[in-house]
């Protein structure tokens, strides 16, 4: 591995009794235990999905947005000099939304940032894996409508919003770091940082799956080759059902660096599952895209597995924020 890629591959062993570096307090910090402003809001997104009926009606996305408070007065916690809070737009995975974005946002918003947790699903009817979008793609619009809401909202600085994905949220988060992604549904906005948790590395510019799908990577929303230069960390477990270990996300970084400045950062959690910061009870499903794409060769959906690792899922709920903290 060639050492001047900005890469950090941390393979952590998570031990009983083991305990998370703190977040360094900083300026931007809230008062502890202070209470997040939290609304629910909506707004339009483009639909593009083919098989909805033409022309296409606008979604109606709806989430919650939390801005981190100051003082008991209810005063909204701002950075020293009065300006606006960046803010980390949260996307769930395939199961809709979880414990996930709930587990990240009271760290988010404890550090000064704001937080917008938006449900995919709800406005396309999906209950859950069985009946998700065909392809991650058909969502990227929700993440830059989103983008748009955060960029006009009063208390929220529009130059510094980022994005954190897990599993389908990732691969949302991941492709939107793509300048032929970020200029399709971006107009002309961008993500200052983006974090994505198991992303399924070995789909992205991958020329047999493609085929298998009767597409290209850029047809599948899965090119990732020219980026926007803004900070991309990706975290991904050595037992992932997905990538099945770290090396795809290690390979998928060691190609797009040498021509994007060394954006791509990734840290590998040894014995973490798939999705180890879902701190429910473990679960076993099917995906067809699991097991490397398998199902192509072998026709025979593989079996994820879902295991929460409290740990571990601290260790990378601090390093979230530190990066955020750090790029916003």
């Amino acid at each position: 591995m060639n050492p001047s890629f900005r890469m950090s591959i941390v393979l952590v062993a998570a031990m009983a009794g083991l305990a998370a570096p703190a977040v360094r307090a900083a300026d931007t910090d809230c008062p502890a235990g202070s209470t997040p402003q939290t609304t629910f809001i909506q707004f339009s997104s483009p639909n593009i999905d083919p098989k909805a009926p033409q022309p296409a009606a606008p979604l109606t996305i709806k989430g919650k947005l939390s801005l981190p408070n100051g003082n008991p007065a209810n005063a909204p916690c701002v950075p020293i000099g009065g300006r606006k809070v960046p803010a980390v737009l949260i996307l769930h995975g395939s199961s809709g939304v979880d414990a996930r974005g709930d587990f990240y946002q009271p760290a988010l918003n404890q550090a000064g940032i704001a937080t917008l947790q938006i449900d995919m699903w709800e406005a396309r009817g999906v209950s859950g894996p069985a009946n998700r979008p065909s392809l991650p793609i058909l969502t990227y619009p929700d993440a830059f409508s989103a983008l748009a809401f955060l960029s006009a909202h009063h208390g929220i600085d529009d130059k510094r919003i980022g994005v954190l994905g897990f599993s389908w949220g990732g691969v949302v988060s991941l492709a939107s770091a793509e300048k032929s992604y970020a200029s399709q549904f971006g107009a002309g906005r961008t993500f200052k940082a983006h974090a994505a948790h198991y992303p399924v590395c070995y789909a992205y510019n991958n020329v047999q799956l493609a085929q298998a799908l009767h597409s290209t990577p850029a047809g599948l929303g899965l090119q990732f080759l020219n980026l926007t230069g803004a900070p991309v960390l990706i975290q991904v477990g050595s037992k992932d059902s997905y990538d099945n270990g770290v090396a795809h996300c290690i390979d998928l970084a060691n190609a797009v660096n040498p021509s994007n400045g060394d954006a791509v950062t990734v840290n590998g959690y040894l014995g973490a599952f798939h999705a180890w910061d879902r701190l429910m009870v473990a679960v076993t499903g099917q995906d067809p895209f699991a097991d490397e794409g398998s199902v192509f060769v072998t026709g025979k959906v593989p079996t994820i597995q879902l295991v929460p690792d409290v740990a571990q899922a601290y260790l990378s709920r601090d390093r979230v924020v530190r990066f955020f903290k750090s790029q916003l």
